[in-house]
């Protein structure tokens, strides 16, 4: 081994680094995940060098601000993601499982800007023709698209450098690699160092770069977690591959909101956005049948109605199943729980199901009253009137406590045609006005929001 260089075990999951192999990550508790790699070393002048830079600082008060310019892509539902455009300068990085629509979301972006934008389309994983088939499959012409297959980050920073497009699109960050390091392409320093060279040449020339990120077994963006941290918006893309639609979510945006979301459906010719998520996710109810129940929450500042499925069933067993699909387990027991102690219905042996509709997950607590009533509306077999919306927070002693954005739930509720709302009762001071067909039914507790079912 080269005196200049050293050995180092890192991390696979985490990125924690150290001077020896151990059995068990003492960062993140994962074990047989470091992995030998060999790092250079400086030398000792190198190490003692003092570098003497003329820097100053410049008083908060005096630093010039102006609005960031934007590349606004005409994709309705990515722009509401990423803050209403694409940021100069800015790296995005954008995951998601395998086949869900990643590729082909960044050539429809290059469609829609390449009338006005000189775009970089670096593919390390596809070849130039399968590039070629695909936008032809979903009727992308790409005149002003440029198409590069490599993998050395060096060379596509020169290239960078030389040609400076508008627009950098890496497709993915995971096939990359820098020739100098001797790991390979995908491990955690390979894929921490190019995205920290590919970050540097963005800013420095104000060029924005979207990149692509794989996925581990978990679900969680492959690499260190410090790619998160250094890029400036990281989105994921979720839903099932035997699905049609797709929810694209901001996990981070330094230059908009955290909590819009945008809703595709996957056609032949592409992502096609969803303009009215709850039109679509409401699509195919059935009437008059027990279990069902609709609720409102909020992503963002968008109202999405999203229809809650519950199933009670005996148990065959000695100690029955909960299972929850969109739902917090946890939550689904917790709620189990005070139906049982505050309400008297006993769920302890029976199975009980719950499921959302249209691959959407109801991380709001103003989900739990519509999963409340589905519970107990398929215990009774009893059908909740089709026209009817309930959403509130349950607390353990049963009350229905009050949720925010009242007045855009209502309001979705009425523009999609329902007639009543069973919402909780203190929320009412928060209206600034009712819809006139819209009837509401405040409640203070679970005891009187079954009643009225």
């Amino acid at each position: 081994m080269s005196p200049k260089s050293k050995t180092v075990y890192i991390c696979s999951n985490c990125g924690y680094e150290s001077a020896k192999w151990l059995g068990k990550c003492p960062s993140c508790n994962a074990w047989n995940t470091l992995e030998e790699v060999v790092a250079p070393v400086k030398s000792a002048t190198a190490q003692s060098r003092v570098s003497v830079f003329s820097t100053s600082a410049t008083p908060l008060s005096k630093i010039s601000f102006s609005d960031e310019p934007r590349f606004v892509t005409g994709i309705s539902e990515l722009d509401r993601v990423l803050g209403c455009g694409i940021v100069k300068g800015s790296v995005t990085l954008l995951s998601g499982d395998p086949g869900i629509g990643k590729s082909t979301i960044l050539l429809q972006i290059c469609n829609a800007l390449q009338n006005e934008l000189k775009i970089l389309y670096v593919s390390g994983e596809e070849s130039a023709t399968q590039i070629k088939m695909r936008a032809q499959r979903i009727g992308i012409k790409g005149d002003s698209v440029s198409v590069m297959t490599e993998t050395d980050v060096i060379s596509i920073c020169e290239y960078i450098k030389t040609t400076k497009p508008d627009i950098v699109m890496i497709d993915s960050i995971q096939t990359m690699q820098i020739a100098e390091l001797p790991s390979s392409p995908g491990s955690i320093v390979q894929v921490r160092e190019s995205t920290n060279m590919l970050l540097k040449t963005g800013k420095g020339l104000e060029i924005p770069i979207i990149i692509v990120g794989h996925v581990n077994k978990g679900g969680e963006i492959a690499g260190p977690k410090v790619m998160e941290h250094i890029v400036d918006t990281v989105l994921y893309f979720e839903g099932e591959r035997n699905q049609s639609y797709r929810i694209l979510r901001g996990i981070k945006n330094r230059f908009g909101s955290t909590n819009e979301i945008g809703v595709f459906e996957m056609t032949e010719t592409g992502l096609s956005e969803v303009p009215n998520p709850s039109a679509m996710l409401l699509s195919g109810r059935m009437s008059n049948v027990s279990g069902g129940c609709i609720t409102c929450i909020m992503e963002g500042t968008r109202p999405i109605l999203a229809e809650v499925q519950g199933l009670v069933t005996p148990s065959g067993f000695g100690n029955p199943r909960r299972t929850s699909t969109g739902f917090d387990y946890n939550r689904l027991n917790l709620l189990l729980a005070v139906l049982e102690k505050r309400i008297g219905h006993n769920f302890s042996n029976l199975d009980a199901y719950i499921n959302i509709v249209g691959g959407m997950r109801l991380d709001e607590p103003a989900a739990d009253l519509a999963v409340a009533l589905s519970l107990v509306s398929a215990l009774k077999d009893t059908p909740i009137d089709e026209n009817t919306i309930a959403f509130g927070e349950i607390g353990l002693s049963g009350e229905i406590r009050s949720v925010p954005r009242i007045n855009s739930r209502i309001s979705e509720a009425a523009r999609l045609g329902f007639t009543r709302c069973i919402l909780p009762k203190s929320a009412l001071k928060q209206l600034s006005q009712c819809p006139p067909d819209l009837e509401l039914c405040g409640v203070r507790s679970l005891k009187d929001a079954i009643a009225l079912i």
